[in-house]
């Protein structure tokens, strides 16, 4: 129906929050309505233009827009335009109802007649399906990046990211993409909602790399702190700078350097924290520096950690054994037992490469291969 009668009450089926509308003006193309209720006045193309004719039925209850009700025994209708007849004798013209009526809810657009067309509906279903297909891929959040991907890093991003609260160590030689690697497991873990607030700690001299980085490949801006940033906040009336932002991007020596500031993105909280160029952290028993010292406050506190560092035993094995302890100090808590377990560990991989070789096994091997089976392998 679309006989927009001078006066006749229509709804926006795109803007239903506007209330009742009324025809003010209308040609062969077009159509003007004035929505007393909000203010507003819109024209739409007569041909296919978003409205419905307001038509109550008998047994409703209609306000006029002098506030008093009638509930509706027969509607008339003459020259195009609606008269609502009360079962005590008054007369309600479409004109006189009130302005501030809406059809927001489903129950109360059904009673209006104020439904889509099928192919709508269809439309909708087909977009949700869609929606959900793409919800559910396994690829979600790693096929939006602008980069040609390698195999390596694609298989490390998806079983990373597939975490809840990953923390790992990030040790691909350099030129291999640590930086594509972290940058695909941060942006999977924010689209899939597993995480939303990120501090990415990186030396100074890489800052504007890992800025364009995230913003170009992956669409993700990070708001750089450093201590003017976050004076000018607190002047704003921030007790916490880092509580401004979700995404985070700082220096590891400007942190290190002021307690304050880590205190404050210790009790900010994280659901990831990532830092780069990891080796540097200096760590010896007994003697961590301070770098070392304030990431460890930090990844003690963030439920997420991705370490990015060189080869692991570039450093040697205290340097190792110090990423791994940031990573998950309960697992490794002592540098003698890690000691102890890399050794047994290398017996074994000596042992299965020579199974892989077809190389006979001597029977020391073979001890040692039963005692890492247990009794029931015979």
């Amino acid at each position: 129906m679309n006989d927009f009668v001078g006066g006749s009450r229509w709804i926006s089926e795109t803007e239903p929050e506007l209330g009742l509308g009324m025809v003010l003006s209308g040609d062969a193309r077009r159509v003007t309505l004035l929505f007393h209720g909000s203010g507003e006045t819109r024209v739409y193309a007569r041909q296919g233009a978003p409205l419905t004719r307001v038509r109550f039925q008998p047994g409703d209850t209609v306000q006029s827009h002098e506030g008093w009700t009638l509930q509706v025994e027969e509607v008339l209708e003459e020259r195009g335009l609606f008269a609502y007849v009360g079962r005590d004798g008054r007369v309600l013209p479409e004109t006189g109802l009130s302005n501030f009526i809406s059809f927001s809810k489903p129950q109360e657009r059904l009673f209006a007649n104020q439904t889509d067309a099928q192919r709508l509906f269809t439309l909708r279903c087909d977009a949700l399906a869609w929606a959900a297909q793409a919800r559910a891929s396994e690829l979600r959040g790693l096929a939006g990046a602008r980069i040609d991907l390698l195999a390596h890093q694609l298989w490390i991003a998806h079983e990373v990211a597939g975490r809840y609260a990953p923390r790992v160590l990030l040790a691909d030689e350099v030129g291999l993409g640590k930086t594509v690697e972290a940058g695909l497991i941060l942006h999977r873990q924010l689209v899939t909602g597993r995480a939303g607030r990120a501090l990415i700690v990186v030396p100074e001299p890489l800052i504007h790399q890992w800025f364009l980085e995230l913003r170009r490949r992956f669409q993700l801006g990070c708001a750089v702190y450093d201590e003017e940033r976050c004076l000018e906040l607190e002047r704003e009336g921030l007790d916490n700078p880092f509580l401004a932002e979700q995404l985070v991007l700082c220096g590891r020596d400007w942190l290190v350097g002021r307690e304050r500031r880590q205190t404050q993105a210790l009790e900010a909280g994280w659901d990831l924290l990532i830092v780069d160029e990891a080796h540097h952290l200096a760590w010896e028993p007994g003697a961590p520096s301070p770098e070392y010292t304030a990431i460890e406050r930090l990844a003690a506190h963030a439920q997420g950690l991705l370490l990015l560092t060189a080869t692991p035993e570039q450093l040697g094995p205290n340097g190792h054994y110090a990423r791994l302890r940031l990573l998950d100090p309960e697992r490794f808590p002592d540098l003698d037992r890690f000691r102890h377990e890399a050794l047994a560990y290398r017996k074994v991989a000596r042992i299965v490469d020579d199974l892989l070789a077809y190389r006979p096994l001597d029977q020391a091997d073979l001890d040692e291969l039963g005692a890492c089976l247990g009794p029931e392998t015979g």
